[in-house]
């Protein structure tokens, strides 16, 4: 069973439990549910997770993320303990994001190369691609087609010769997706294209860590605007790096998860594995 198909029955799992908390499903009733039979899916699931199942449903997303913002961590005011360039446990990548000039981002990629290929994660299939300086896009394939998915790295990079290249990306999507309990931390070069708006706001993004999670308003009020939280929430969605550049990690001050390109699912799924993978 590969990756993709595991995260497909993970997100079944998960929206059946949410749907039916109050009756307490059993593990037997959830792997039912998605067809698997009771130490299969334990098995898959602590695969994908690297918890158990029961374990990992203790963490109700709602309770979490409010949790998270009463305890209000300061990630975007100081450096917290477990930098980006720490040692820490909490940080699985060093990303380190590179701008395209201003001339770059007029000419709209003409001379560039650009590789991509579609590969399997914990989330679903992504399209990533990448420059010569970096990954340039990562995108997943869900809820969209692969046709449509390579229809915006086009619009993204309208004058870029595009070549499909599985070999060239297979590097860059395993170092963005390590799997669960790897002691290794990665390097990963990005080469994003946007406003020095959107830059600052990306940057800010980069700055929180793996488990935690901020809201637009805290992000508004660290780049000197506490009004612009507006602004900062569709910076947060042109992100061209989903996951690499964790949009997913950005909530409402309400508690609530706010909306998210690739499914409010998904999103949940991704913040609680990242909050029990670093409170193991």
């Amino acid at each position: 069973m590969d990756a993709t198909t595991d995260y497909a029955r993970i997100e079944r799992a998960i929206r059946y439990l949410d749907r039916e908390r109050a009756a307490a499903p059993s593990l037997a009733d959830v792997a039912a549910h998605v067809g698997l039979s009771e130490s299969h899916f334990q098995r898959m699931f602590t695969r994908w997770a690297g918890i158990s199942p029961k374990r990992f449903v203790q963490y109700r997303t709602a309770e979490m993320v409010k949790r998270l913002l009463r305890e209000r961590r300061p990630v975007l005011e100081t450096t917290y303990e477990a930098g980006l360039s720490g040692p820490g446990r909490l940080h699985d990548l060093v990303v380190n994001a590179e701008a395209v000039t201003p001339g770059e981002l007029q000419r709209g990629g003409l001379g560039v190369t650009v590789r991509y290929g579609f590969h399997p994660t914990p989330f679903g299939d992504c399209l990533i691609a990448v420059t010569p300086r970096g990954v340039c896009h990562l995108a997943f394939v869900e809820p969209l087609s692969r046709t449509e998915a390579l229809a915006r790295l086009e619009h993204d990079w309208p004058l870029a010769q595009l070549t499909p290249d599985q070999a060239a990306t297979r590097a860059a999507a395993a170092k963005a997706f390590p799997p669960p309990g790897s002691s290794a931390v990665p390097s990963l070069a990005l080469h994003v294209k946007g406003t020095n708006f959107q830059l600052k706001v990306w940057k800010a993004l980069l700055e929180i860590p793996v488990g935690d999670v901020t809201t637009y308003g805290a992000i508004a009020t660290k780049l000197g605007d506490p009004k612009a939280s507006r602004a900062v929430g569709a910076a947060v969605g042109a992100n061209p790096v989903s996951y690499l550049i964790p949009c997913h990690r950005v909530i409402r001050a309400s508690g609530e998860l706010g909306g998210y390109a690739w499914g409010v699912e998904r999103k949940k799924v991704m913040l609680r594995r990242e909050a029990m993978l670093t409170e193991r």
